[in-house]
Parts: structure tokens; C-alpha cells; sequence
């Protein structure tokens, strides 16, 4: 079983939005469960995502989950170690925010190509 972080929580106070949610999708090439979660949490820190919550799930046979819980949604990643690539998802109300990390991750050289 994953256990619960919950992060302390800064101040990002109240911001009207409008209803809408941006989505980002990528596979990437890796599956190490320690390079994963600093992935994500480098990513959404550089992103300027305000983190509320993490949590993560090692499977028995093989593969790994794990998400954060942000202010502005969501972030999940979900290995696939036979196929050599994890499935990295962003959603957000915050359209900059999401462009940023797309930016970042696309420029890390760590996407699989597909």
C-alpha cells in the first residue's frame, strides 16, 4: 500500500478561474519508481504548481502509480517496465502552467518517441 504525504500547503490564495481544464499527455522513457517521483515533483515545482498532496503505489509483480494532488488538479504517471516507458498525465485549470511543464518535460530528452 502507497502512504498518503500530505505537503504543506502555502498560501496560493483565491483565484477566479474560468471552467476549463488543460490536459497534457506524454510517454516517457522510464520506469524507476525513484526517478518517476523526482520527475513529477521537479517538473511541478519548476511548473510553479502549488502540490497539496502525493501518494504512490508499487504493484507486487511489477509497475508503478503515483499522483499529485495540485491546487490547480492533478498530475498522474503509471509505468509499464516490459514496455520500457511510463504514461505521464497533467490536467490543470491553469494553461501557462501546463505549457511550461510540457515544455520542460519535452525538452528534457526523456520522452520514448512514441
Amino acid at each position: 500500500m502507497g502512504t498518503l504525504l500530505i505537503m504543506k500547503q502555502r498560501n496560493v490564495g483565491y483565484k477566479k478561474v474560468d471552467a476549463a481544464i488543460y490536459s497534457y499527455k506524454a510517454w516517457v522513457a522510464i520506469t524507476d519508481p525513484d526517478k518517476l517521483r523526482s520527475l513529477g515533483g521537479q517538473l511541478l515545482s519548476q511548473s510553479g504548481f502549488c502540490v497539496v498532496a502525493f501518494d504512490e503505489h508499487h504493484f507486487e509483480q511489477e509497475g508503478y502509480t503515483c499522483f499529485w494532488l495540485l491546487a490547480e488538479s492533478h498530475l498522474a504517471i503509471h509505468s509499464f517496465p516490459l514496455a520500457g516507458k511510463s504514461y505521464v498525465e497533467l490536467s490543470s485549470c491553469n494553461a501557462s502552467k501546463k505549457e511550461v511543464f510540457r515544455k520542460l518535460l519535452e525538452n528534457d530528452n526523456i520522452q520514448a518517441g512514441i
